[in-house]
């Protein structure tokens, strides 16, 4: 691990410097504050180097985990009545549970299989993404927060004062005193309540409702008429500082110059800012109310969003550990970085941080500044730690408004611009009406709209679902123009020439060429139609037949049970194994084809109708 330390180091402190920024922007986005961020930074990093299979790798929040954070951690504050120190064991256990479901796919060896997930539902997850990113900045980047609109706020005073009653009555029908005669008590508590608890409670119906991407949409018009000028001026200087200076240089990164400038200018002129949230100073300590305040029930609706983090981190971190490997000439272990991943975001999630993922842009900046070795990355979580308990104070006089302009960015960049373009030129294999569109598109568009208005894990699962019914019936078509049943007029095989026209006249020969699947079924059920009024024998040959499913195997019952019911007879020849075994298993060998009706070649089975015929002349 220390063969290459100078490399090493200078890759890691680079790859740090050039986190810290985003990890800063993420906590915040992520609603759990800049220290969330800070602290996923540090211990993914870190723990996710010494234990993964990617040597050169460096792991952190990344925006596609924080936009998914983004759904959890608001969901659960909701649901506690905005109060984020009550729901924050319920967030963390659901990111603990997604860290230790990456660690069970690395362990059950799925790490080889990540890349068979379709990329028009990554495509337009990623494009999703940053647009979430770009049209939720929007608030925080003109200065306008909902909470503090008391215009806004005041419109949700009646619904809170609705929720705060519901609550009541709630809490006294647990309690057994909710009776008729007992409405005094109701009476009393309501009483009780404070007109700053109703304002408390509509503030966060309010922020709620601004939450996401239509929640912006919605709120937009007000907060245009309230612009902060000064906070909109500072996002903007940010963004235009890391466009413009990577034009100057690449060698420092844009985004800290951006931070470091923007941020000294408005402290050192003693600007009315709004600063970002504190950062605690000390050595993170982890949360045990994980452990003691565990509430199965409270985690229960996330057990699947916690899957598809784990599954979203695991997607993020393997194609960066793909970009790794072509730019050093390696091979990454994909089940262990999986592990790595896990054990990295379990103790994130334990000591307070968002989930995070293999990060491709700081991967690139360490292998480009020399690191090697595993160590580049716990060097780069060493220096945040560091950073955190040196500069903690400093950091927290970070304008808000540049942490938005640092994330304007990151939305533009994480979008799938490849994709995008490669829309009018993709063919166009579905129909809808007059109109035809590619499969693909329909795919990445579908899971683009879904995620960005809707719902991330939702979208994603919808997505994979059209894209394996599409890839299904793409194989079927292409699999069913070359698996063929036709009769013997249309095609006679070699063997079949010198037949007697009394066998031609009174046998009906099928050829079935490749698998009998759910893709090939119907033109095989045709058969029953295309039976001549003659024909007192059907030969079915199979020897071309390598593969029947289950679809396959009900459509051939359905076949032959109609042919017993015209008092047809069925020859089956050359039959292979898996067929046959199929066939066996629900006894249409022998119940409705006996054994004597089986043939193993062409020949025996012409022996067997020359006879037969013969016997009924």
């Amino acid at each position: 691990m220390f063969k290459n330390l100078k490399g090493d180091l200078f890759g890691g402190i680079t790859a740090g410097i050039v986190a810290l920024p985003l990890a800063l922007a993420f906590g915040v986005s992520s609603g759990l504050g800049p220290s969330a961020g800070l602290y996923g930074a540090i211990f993914i990093s870190f723990f996710a180097a010494l234990f993964g299979g990617t040597n050169t790798q460096i792991s952190g929040p990344t925006a596609p985990m924080t936009a998914v954070s983004m759904v959890v951690i608001a969901s659960i504050i909701a649901m506690n009545d905005g109060d984020i120190d009550k729901a924050l064991p319920a967030i963390l256990t659901v990111f603990l549970l997604a860290g230790l479901m990456q660690v069970c796919l690395g362990l059950i060896g799925l790490g080889k299989y990540i890349k068979y997930i379709p990329y028009p539902v990554v495509s337009g997850f990623m494009t999703a993404i940053g647009v979430i990113i770009l049209v939720t900045q929007i608030l925080p980047a003109i200065g306008y927060y909902p909470k503090e609109d008391e215009g806004l706020v005041s419109h949700y005073i009646p619904a809170a004062e609705e929720e705060i009653l519901e609550s009541i009555l709630k809490e006294e029908a647990g309690e057994g005193i909710l009776v008729l005669e007992n409405f005094e008590v109701t009476i009393d508590r309501a009483k009780a309540i404070t007109h700053q608890e109703m304002v408390n409670n509509a503030q966060t119906m309010a922020a709620k409702e601004a939450s996401g991407v239509i929640g912006t949409i919605k709120v937009l018009p007000r907060a245009l008429q309230r612009i902060n000028w000064l906070e909109l001026g500072l996002a903007i200087a940010t963004v235009l500082i890391i466009y413009g200076f990577k034009k100057i240089t690449t060698t420092v990164p844009s985004t800290l110059v951006a931070l470091i400038v923007v941020s000294g200018a408005a402290y050192g002129f003693g600007l009315d800012y709004r600063p970002i949230e504190k950062i605690p100073s000390g050595l993170p300590i982890p949360n045990l109310e994980i452990f003691s305040s565990f509430n199965l029930s409270s985690i229960t609706p996330y057990i699947f969003t916690a899957l598809t983090l784990a599954l979203l981190g695991a997607i993020d971190s393997l194609l960066t550990s793909v970009v790794a490997d072509n730019m050093t000439q390696t091979k990454h272990k994909p089940n262990k970085e999986l592990i790595g991943q896990g054990i990295g975001n379990s103790i994130a999630a334990i000591f307070g941080g968002i989930p995070g993922a293999g990060a491709t842009i700081r991967t690139v900046v360490n292998i480009n500044s020399g690191g090697k070795t595993k160590l580049s990355g716990m060097v780069a979580g060493v220096l945040l730690l560091l950073v955190l308990l040196a500069l903690g104070p400093i950091a927290s006089q970070i304008p808000a408004a540049v942490l938005a302009g640092i994330l304007v960015t990151v939305g533009i960049g994480v979008m799938d611009y490849r994709g995008l373009k490669a829309i009018p030129y993709l063919p166009k294999d579905v129909k809808l009406g007059p109109i035809k569109l590619s499969s693909e598109v329909v795919i990445m568009l579908v899971v683009m709209i879904l995620s960005s208005v809707w719902n991330l894990v939702y979208a994603v699962g919808i997505g994979l679902v059209l894209a394996s019914l599409m890839f299904m019936k793409k194989i079927g078509d292409l699999t069913a123009l070359r698996s063929d049943v036709k009769p013997l007029r249309e095609e006679v095989w070699s063997d079949e020439e010198n037949l007697s026209q009394k066998i031609k006249k009174e046998v009906f020969i099928k050829h079935i060429k490749g698998p009998l699947f759910f893709g090939t079924t119907n033109e095989f059920q045709q058969l029953a139609a295309q039976v001549p009024d003659s024909a007192s024998i059907v030969v079915i040959r199979m020897g071309r037949m390598q593969y029947m499913d289950q679809s396959g195997l009900y459509a051939m019952e359905d076949v032959l049970q109609e042919q017993k019911r015209k008092n047809i007879t069925v020859l089956l020849v050359n039959i292979l194994d898996q067929p046959r075994y199929m066939m066996e298993r629900i006894d249409i060998i022998p119940d409705l084809i006996p054994n004597e009706h089986i043939f193993k070649n062409f020949k025996n089975c012409m022996r067997w109708l020359s006879e037969h015929l013969n016997e009924a002349t």
